[in-house]
């Protein structure tokens, strides 16, 4: 394995971070709303975005809600933060996804490919990154060093 230290691991409040993240999903919500209001044609006006669309508001706080909820509670239950967490939550949003088309396979299909790319994406670093190490740290890390010669060795 590797010779870093693993940093101990810092609970997560699960109720807070799953109604900052469903908010923020809902914010998203609002525009794809928006946009499909705007998009479609219809004669309820501008409100159309929460009478006729707003079914997608729900789905993208419930989303979020549940997938921040479900990492959370998983990595507070494991001790643990690793991309087993995100495609867990991952799992669970897409799972919200499909019953919402009433439709188990797709619940499963939407679980199993929302649990894989989430997985895979925070696998690769890409989403969890290395908290706490800069550029330069990074670089140093990747790069093979020199070894350090005496101030002898140096003068010959």
């Amino acid at each position: 394995m590797s010779d870093l230290p693993v940093p101990p691991y810092n609970p997560k409040p699960s109720l807070k971070y799953a109604s900052a993240i469903g908010l923020q999903a809902g914010a998203v919500g609002v525009f794809v709303s928006a946009i499909q209001n705007a998009l479609g044609s219809h004669s309820n006006g501008a409100m159309g975005f929460i009478t006729r669309t707003g079914g997608t508001i729900a789905l993208f706080a419930g989303m979020g809600a549940t997938f921040a909820l479900t990492e959370s509670i998983v990595a507070n239950q494991r001790r643990k933060d690793d991309p087993l967490n995100g495609a867990a939550g991952a799992c669970a949003a897409g799972f919200l996804a499909g019953i919402r088309a009433r439709s188990i396979p797709m619940a499963l299909g939407g679980c199993v490919v929302l649990g894989t790319t989430m997985g895979v994406f925070d696998y690769s670093g890409q989403l969890a990154g290395e908290p706490g190490i800069t550029r330069e740290e990074r670089r140093r890390r990747f790069f093979k060093q020199p070894s350090p010669k005496s101030s002898v060795e140096a003068i010959e």
